[in-house]
């Protein structure tokens, strides 16, 4: 080959090469997968802003009276406090717009995703990542059903599912787990749609929703860790049986993108004020007696991911025993692991000690959320055994939910939907027993401990 040649081939060569584009930065990932969850619907239209805009008239004295009386625009924000649905921090008016965690569909109204239950308000902020502890998702989907079948409307995937297998049973937690083994349950491993399979047996549990900025952390996912950490295991929560496994290989890059954008959540800092010194103190104390477990943290903090077994942690057994060894195995022969490739564990021993990050904002606590305040976990003997959100106003002094505490759920109480509003740590799968090892610390470190908690 003569130099011209050569010259011109190695100049064809790197045209080439340089319009090849850069790969993206994890930054323009994370972005594009905040934007599909703002305006990609992954799931159907569970109701439109007719409906959303009758919602009020389901409801009982004097409430729905105080709505009638109110303007669009405070009625709309009264639906929003009523089922616990966020506004969208992103606009100006947010009853302008479907509530943060919903999408608009062109003509059919308002589509779930995953930011309806992590996405939350604490001490008057709206923050990412953060569990919805104010959802009221059953009550929401039971009214919506109501004034759907008033209205003359079809009813959605949610109306009608939800008559069979509850989404929660308490305001602030959600059934999710169980209906992730009612769809895996239709699905072989390469995710192909079996519908004539008989029904799983089910084990109904609320969980307290995890903060998402402490997936960058982890690697797995779920309070047992027994699920790999990857965007596919993401995914199972749409798996409705009109998305195939073309569908769902199509959406492959979004959902990439959205734990991309999951991964770049940090915690929010305290919103109060701190004694650094006692805090100083705090950590210390932490790490001599928490640290083991739940890791070590500022310059060259680890996170040592740990399992601690059952018999050891103490905690509510429900949810351990309620994903079954064959719903585990079919996670690890399939699709959602990459055919094994991503570890799956068939038999965890217990709980997954999680990282403290941001603590103070993601009360209640337990991977079941029945303890209401950081210092209800540091006093296990005082932890109440029923409770109900006063306000929304936040507890500095105890660092969590304002509560009130009753020795059992009023007999004045009634219905199913006011009974959601108290916390029953005697029920199944509520237990708020467990994780006693504060027991060991005197009083003066628990204070210290929880002025460092405040701190992450």
């Amino acid at each position: 080959m003569s130099r011209d040649s050569l010259t011109i081939a190695c100049l064809l060569i790197f045209s080439l090469v340089s319009s090849v584009p850069a790969e993206d930065s994890r930054e323009d990932q994370a972005a594009r997968g905040y934007r599909w969850l703002r305006t990609r619907a992954f799931l159907p239209a569970d109701f439109d802003q007719a409906v959303f805009d009758q919602l009020w008239t389901n409801w009982n004295e004097p409430l729905r009276k105080q709505a009638a009386e109110a303007d669009l625009r405070a009625r709309r924000t009264m639906t929003l406090d009523r089922y616990g649905l966020m506004p969208d921090p992103d606009v100006k008016d947010p009853t302008s717009v479907p509530a943060l965690g919903h999408v608009a569909v062109a003509g059919r109204g308002w589509a779930m995703n995953c930011l309806t239950c992590h996405a939350g308000r604490v001490d008057g902020r709206v923050i990412l990542g953060l569990p919805n502890t104010h959802l009221d998702l059953q009550t929401l989907v039971e009214d919506v059903r109501r004034t759907k079948l008033r209205m003359l409307k079809p009813l959605s995937h949610l109306d009608l599912v939800s008559t069979a297998v509850p989404l929660s049973s308490s305001r602030g937690t959600t059934n999710s787990v169980v209906f992730g083994i009612v769809l895996g349950n239709y699905r072989d491993k390469d995710m192909v749609v079996h519908l004539n399979r008989r029904p799983p047996k089910l084990m109904h549990h609320d969980m307290d929703a995890p903060p998402l900025w402490n997936v960058r952390l982890k690697s797995s996912l779920y309070c047992d860790g027994f699920a790999p950490k990857n965007h596919r295991v993401l995914m199972q929560f749409i798996l409705l049986p009109n998305h195939g496994p073309a569908t769902l290989t199509s959406w492959e890059p979004a959902f990439k993108d959205i734990l991309a954008w999951i991964e770049s959540l940090r915690p929010p800092e305290y919103s109060g004020t701190i004694d650094q010194a006692l805090a100083k103190t705090g950590r210390e104390i932490f790490r001599r007696n928490c640290g083991s477990c739940h890791g070590t943290y500022g310059k060259g903090r680890k996170y040592p991911s740990r399992v601690v077994p059952l018999k050891t942690i103490g905690t509510d057994p429900t949810r351990l025993r309620a994903l079954t060894t064959e719903h585990r195995s079919w996670m690890q022969r399939g699709w959602l692991s990459r055919y094994g490739k991503d570890p799956v564990v068939l038999e965890p021993k217990g709980y997954l000690a999680p990282p403290l990050d941001g603590i103070w904002a993601t009360a209640p606590y337990l991977h079941n959320g029945s303890v209401p305040t950081l210092w209800h976990l540091l006093h296990p003997s005082q932890r109440p055994v029923v409770w109900t959100r006063r306000d929304d106003t936040f507890d500095h002094k105890r660092v969590g939910i304002t509560i009130d505490t009753h020795l059992a759920v009023p007999e004045s109480v009634k219905t199913a939907r006011d009974r959601r509003g108290y916390f029953d740590t005697t029920k199944r799968g509520k237990s708020a027993a467990g994780h006693l090892f504060p027991d060991k610390l005197t009083e003066p470190q628990k204070r210290a401990v929880l002025e460092f908690l405040k701190t992450l």
